[in-house]
């Protein structure tokens, strides 16, 4: 074959755009540990999360998960709360039903009940209702 050959080559296969690198330092969405619902914004219904959330912002219905909630100091919760750990940092009106451990922090305010096996109340928050805390089975 020599060197001014006409053969015809087939075009490379199409390969979509890779999105850039993220320069901030903040993980990628899919690399996240966990999720947030930051200060401002307001949900009404159900949250339902697996892994970890972090809601700093205001929630009026029914939080359901097998993760790990935190309560951020600026958020308001007015519902129900379902999961494996909770941590409260802000205000909540309703009761938590934590199926491993459940903590009132400094500066929270609960109204409510509580249902955990773990319970741990720092001196300076404040809890009006009543707690249940037994063992697992």
């Amino acid at each position: 074959m020599n060197m001014f050959s006409t053969r015809k080559t087939e075009p490379p296969a199409y390969t979509p755009p890779q999105a850039p690198a993220q320069t901030n330092g903040a993980p990628s969405p899919s690399k996240a540990a966990g999720g947030l619902l930051s200060r401002g914004v307001s949900i009404k219904g159900t949250v339902k999360f697996a892994n970890e959330l972090l809601i700093d912002g205001e929630v009026e219905g029914t939080i359901d998960s097998t993760g790990s909630l935190t309560i951020g100091e600026h958020a308001t919760i007015k519902g129900e709360i379902k999961s494996k750990s909770v941590k409260v940092r802000g205000t909540v009106e309703g009761d938590i039903f934590a199926s491993e451990r459940c903590e009132l922090q400094a500066g929270c305010t609960l109204q409510g009940d509580i249902e955990a096996p773990r319970l741990v109340v720092d001196e300076n928050a404040t809890f009006l209702g009543s707690a249940k805390v037994t063992p697992k089975s």
